[in-house]
């Protein structure tokens, strides 16, 4: 895997020709959430939703180069039994954040890993939309160990940037988020590659290809 400071140049790379694009995104994204959450607990109960939604929008981004905003309301679906991908969303968001907060009360320390042995934890569903919410939350942390330390340098490799937001009276929030979430974006491509893993799409488009080299195969013999 890549150190921090490639992958930071691998997404400013990628927010070439977007930034406008991700900044609006995150204007969604935090408008969304602060005009909720002046109803008590509901902007808890579609935070699941709405981080699905984002990091949806991100991976397109990163994988295709451009982003569509519908995509940030994409698991405001209820099809399905158990409220379809809405009610998974939110079936993770609640177990996530509860695990987190066991390990918090037993020290600071073991919840700052908890935090973040699970922050592939959405991207994993964006990329298996079959997958549990138990199983989420499983093949997360076994996808972060040893490289829970790596990311935890990647975000402390912002710190100057989070300084400078601060002396702009947070203007450069704008900018920084975008910036601090797409290079999240890349270290999951990283770490997904590190793991030789694929997403279900990919996997078919595979089998698509295998399966028709075997129907030229006998075709020719």
């Amino acid at each position: 895997m890549n150190n921090s400071s490639t992958i930071r140049s691998f997404a400013r790379e990628s927010l070439t020709g977007n930034w406008l694009n991700v900044i609006l995104a995150s204007l969604i994204f935090s408008g969304v959430t602060s005009v909720v959450s002046s109803a008590y607990g509901a902007v808890f109960l579609i935070m699941g939703a709405l981080l699905f939604g984002l990091y949806l929008y991100y991976l397109t981004i990163i994988r295709e180069k451009i982003g569509d905003f519908n995509l940030l309301f994409k698991a405001f679906s209820f099809s399905g039994k158990n409220l379809g991908l809405f009610g998974r969303t939110l079936g993770v968001y609640l177990l996530m954040n509860l695990y987190i907060f066991l390990w918090t009360l037993l020290l600071i320390v073991p919840g700052i890993i908890a935090a973040y042995s699970y922050r592939m934890v959405f991207y994993l569903m964006i990329d298996d939309s079959d997958i549990g919410v138990s199983e989420a939350l499983r093949q997360s942390k076994k996808m972060m160990y040893g490289y829970k330390s790596k990311l935890f340098c990647l975000d402390l490799s912002f710190i100057g940037w989070v300084l400078l937001c601060i002396l702009t009276l947070g203007i450069g929030l704008l900018w920084l988020y975008p910036y601090m979430l797409t290079s999240q974006t890349i270290f999951y491509e990283e770490l997904r590659n590190e793991h030789g893993l694929t997403s279900k799409d990919e996997k078919k488009e595979v089998e698509e290809i295998k399966e028709t080299d075997s129907k030229i195969g006998g075709v020719v013999e």
